[in-house]
């Protein structure tokens, strides 16, 4: 694996893509439960935006699956020259205009396991045509993806996109961030590549404690949590939406305010002192909670 500069520094996760074999329920679901709103269409892509009028989601049809993720990158990169750099690397880029709202230009990628990456440089306000309501989460936070080698997926992302490693779990599950929060990208043991779960972040307990009660009013049962976790320390549920991926609802993600210290800011819920990147190895990890049920088995120990 090569030493040298990344080729691109990721920054901000932007948004993420799902196919789906029915758009109109996923669209549903996003807007009665998840709270984001309907930006508009183009074809037969459905895009959606949280409260703070920024692109989060792309739906389009399809078998259901993660289609891309998006990363900003920082604006005095020159584009034209990454993309030139991505195709040394055999990374098979693909430069757009205007392809999405909000955003005038995109350079898209494939990894080695072929899952799609966008690289997107600013950004304008897309306001969804509607009032958000819901549990209009604040963001969306991380992507955590299936992978056979955790291990040379991490590699790849340090060495050539700039991510740093916050945390394993053993030698199964990376937790890599590419700003100050502790993940944004994470992988997991598996043997295929896949989507693992997607988070979206909330404000704090209370909205914590609306969302338990606005899943159980959509009859969407609680498959973990609440529960604080040890690697990251975020507060977290897990349900599955509409096509069967497992969403995480999530706050109090640890943070890394300054990368030259080394260490998260200190909470007092943290084990070690200060908290530093580590493997996180037996049971219990987390701070508090029960372990996953049975049907949450992409977390099973």
């Amino acid at each position: 694996m090569t030493t040298q500069a990344p080729i691109a520094r990721f920054t901000r996760l932007r948004h993420a893509s799902f196919a789906s074999p029915d758009p109109e329920r996923l669209l549903d679901y996003y807007r009665a439960v998840i709270g984001l709103g309907l930006v508009g269409r183009d074809g037969n892509r459905i895009f959606l935006a949280n409260d703070a009028e920024q692109l989060s989601l792309v739906i389009e049809p399809g078998h259901a699956a993660l289609t891309s993720i998006a990363f900003e990158i920082a604006p005095d990169v020159q584009i034209e020259t990454l993309g030139a750099a991505l195709k040394q690397a055999d990374l098979r880029p693909e430069l757009q205009s205007d392809p999405l709202p909000g955003v005038s230009r995109l350079l898209s990628f494939s990894d080695p396991e072929g899952t799609r990456f966008e690289l997107i440089q600013g950004w304008t306000p897309t306001p969804a045509q509607e009032r958000i309501g819901a549990l209009a989460v604040s963001k969306i936070g991380h992507v955590a993806l299936a992978t056979p080698d955790p291990r040379a997926a991490s590699e790849f992302y340090a060495n050539m996109m700039g991510l740093r490693v916050s945390d394993w779990i053993e030698d199964r599950f990376v937790f890599m961030r590419s700003g100050f929060e502790h993940h944004t990208l994470n992988f997991a043991r598996a043997p295929v590549r896949g989507l693992h779960h997607v988070a979206f972040e909330l404000r704090g307990a209370a909205h914590m404690h609306e969302a338990c009660d606005h899943l159980a009013r959509h009859k969407l049962p609680v498959l973990w949590g609440p529960v604080r976790h040890g690697p990251g320390h975020n507060t977290a549920i897990y349900h599955r939406n509409p096509d069967g991926h497992v969403v995480e609802l999530f706050f109090d993600l640890d943070r890394m305010t300054d990368e030259a210290l080394g260490y998260f800011e200190p909470r007092p819920w943290h084990r070690d002192r200060p908290q530093r990147p580590k493997v996180w190895v037996g049971l219990p990890r987390d701070v508090w909670g029960m372990p996953p049920s049975p049907e949450c088995t992409e977390f099973a120990r």
